[in-house]
């Protein structure tokens, strides 16, 4: 079947089925506005706690009210996505570590990212404990990503000799848990990190 100008049916409707590149480039930018609104959040709630100013936070953000409330509809939400989002990097980092590091130095890095993600949960957990139903959920799930990350980091430092077969590893998460639930002072993160280095050399093979 011809069409006017002699274009086919069946070239017009393929034609008309091809993805226009501004609806391709809208959800690029849709992606890179949740991701920054993401990393904002994360700093304004290690700053300033669970209630900080949505409107501001957008605006932080470089984007307007509306896009932060379309990704996020409540404040509870955005808290939810944050704390899953910093999960969500310690996985992959485990991942990424494995590949590109010697065992023990994969093992090192990735506790220190640990610290990192502590200081996020102290303050998005007591936030998350007010969702009703959700925080079990959402921390059940993201202990067992955790848990999972560091027994393959040590099974692979114990399989090259770098640590010592007997170790644990839920006792290096616990004793960095530890020392960010008793520290009072702010600077608690640059201590957890000099810890890190020391349960490395303890955890080395007895010579």
């Amino acid at each position: 079947m011809i069409i006017g100008d002699g274009l086919r049916l069946q070239e017009f409707q393929m034609a008309a089925q091809i993805p226009k590149p501004a609806a391709r480039q809208l959800r690029a930018d849709a992606r890179r506005n949740r991701e920054r609104i993401l990393e904002i959040a994360k700093e304004a709630f290690t700053r300033s706690g669970a209630n900080i100013n949505l409107d501001e936070l957008a605006r932080q953000a470089g984007v307007g009210a509306g896009t932060l409330y379309r990704h996020f509809p409540t404040r509870d939400a955005l808290l939810e996505a944050v704390y899953r989002s910093e999960v969500e990097k310690l996985a992959a980092a485990e991942r990424k570590f494995a590949e590109t590091m010697p065992p023990i130095e994969a093992l090192r890095a990735w506790m220190l990212l640990f610290v990192d993600y502590i200081a996020a949960k102290q303050i998005i957990a007591p936030a998350l404990n007010t969702l009703i139903g959700k925080p079990s959920k959402v921390f059940e799930c993201s202990g067992d990503q955790i848990k999972g990350a560091i027994r393959a980091l040590v099974k692979r430092a114990i399989e090259s000799g770098d640590i010592r077969p007997d170790l644990d590893p839920l006792d290096l998460l616990r004793a960095l848990i530890g020392v960010s639930n008793v520290a009072s002072a702010p600077d608690w993160p640059q201590s957890a990190r000099r810890l890190v280095h020391i349960l490395i050399a303890g955890s080395r093979p007895i010579i």
